[in-house]
């Protein structure tokens, strides 16, 4: 059995995993399991970002009396991950293999210590042949601090973990030049690094027990690709697909983002998923602009900053905009805030954000 990839995460879609009453669909798990076993089996690294958890638990628990949407959430991600877990572990344990649960919010990924533990943790049960199973806690999370859905949280771990590929099991084929409902739209089976496209026509409809869309799924897959990582978009309803993706020479229908040649690494491949934890931003001028967008390895000083917005210490993430207001890139502060207001225009030798702590897009 030949493998296009040795490492890779695999995205579960709620619309996979669930019946249209709402239920787990265990036989569609099964049939999931069954095929990461084999390909496992053959020696392929995977890490499994599965959804389910908030549809199991509104199908096992009635509130008893009105909530609000995040109070909704907690109950049923709570009664529903034990479920989805323990349905997971069963299905795994059949096939020999042991799985492990790993639960994470937003702002673990927002802290570099944090980061770096959770990298630790999914990277000792990868050396220990346990299969690591991640989903966002909801029970823990609130609506500033959720994910914008699992997708974003896998793209994130294929980051992190520095995984060849990331495959996202959807309900829908892949990508379409429109709406996948309409006749006249079009599967696009590749997109290229850099590729433009009319992302105006993509569907940005939410799927019935998800909270993303396609729209999410194509950025996502886009930062991706840019930093060296392969992306497939695929419809996980259909028997064998991930078989067919990941095994040489084997075809299915999907949407495949196609990888750049250089691949971004270390501290930058944090930042580049780390916009929603910035403190603040400052403004750059035209030559300090000019100097990070050239070939040269240049860091940002502070004469070269004429605004500060926002409040912010030393080690935030910051974003760097130019004076038309262009988001430039994201960084890690040398200065804070106050410092920054004090000393910007200035000369001091020690940067602002040194060249290994920025991340330009």
């Amino acid at each position: 059995m030949s493998l296009l990839y040795n490492r890779i995460v695999v995205k579960v879609g709620s619309n996979v995993l669930t019946r249209e009453d709402g239920m787990l669909n265990v036989e569609r798990m099964a049939h999931i399991v069954d095929q990461l076993a084999s390909l496992r089996n053959a020696g392929l690294q995977v890490i499994l970002v599965t959804s389910g958890a908030v549809a199991a638990g509104r199908a096992e628990v009635e509130p008893q009396r009105k909530l609000d949407p995040v109070s909704s959430r907690q109950l049923w991600s709570a009664v529903g991950q034990v479920k989805l877990i323990n349905q997971y572990a069963d299905l795994f344990r059949e096939r020999g293999i042991l799985c492990a649960q790993v639960l994470t919010t937003k702002e673990n990924f927002s802290d570099r210590l944090h980061y770096l533990n959770m990298r630790n943790c999914m990277t000792t049960l990868l050396e220990n042949d346990v299969v690591p199973v991640v989903n966002e806690n909801d029970t823990i999370s609130v609506t500033e601090l959720m994910f914008t859905d699992n997708d974003e949280l896998s793209g994130l771990i294929a980051s992190m973990m520095d995984m060849e590929a990331l495959v996202i099991l959807t309900n829908v084929d892949g990508v379409y030049t429109g709406s996948p409902e309409e006749p006249e739209s079009e599967l696009i089976t590749k997109i290229n690094q850099g590729e433009t496209l009319n992302i105006e026509a993509i569907s940005g409809k939410r799927s019935n027990f998800g909270r993303g869309g396609m729209l999410t799924k194509f950025h996502i897959a886009s930062k991706l690709a840019g930093q060296g990582i392969s992306v497939h978009i695929t419809n996980g309803i259909k028997e064998n697909t991930l078989s067919k993706i990941l095994l040489e020479g084997e075809a299915a229908v999907q949407t495949h983002f196609l990888p750049s040649k250089k691949r971004s690494t270390g501290v930058r491949k944090w930042l580049a998923h780390s916009d929603d934890f910035a403190k603040g931003e400052v403004i750059i001028n035209y030559g300090a602009k000019d100097a990070l967008l050239s070939d040269q390895a240049v860091s940002l000083l502070l004469i070269g900053i004429t605004e500060v917005t926002g409040y912010f210490k030393e080690g935030d993430i910051v974003r760097v905009k130019d004076v038309n207001g262009e988001l430039l890139g994201l960084g890690k502060a040398s200065y804070s805030s106050e410092e920054v207001l004090k000393e910007m225009g200035g000369k001091r030798s020690k940067p602002f954000i040194h060249y290994d702590y920025l991340y330009l897009f």
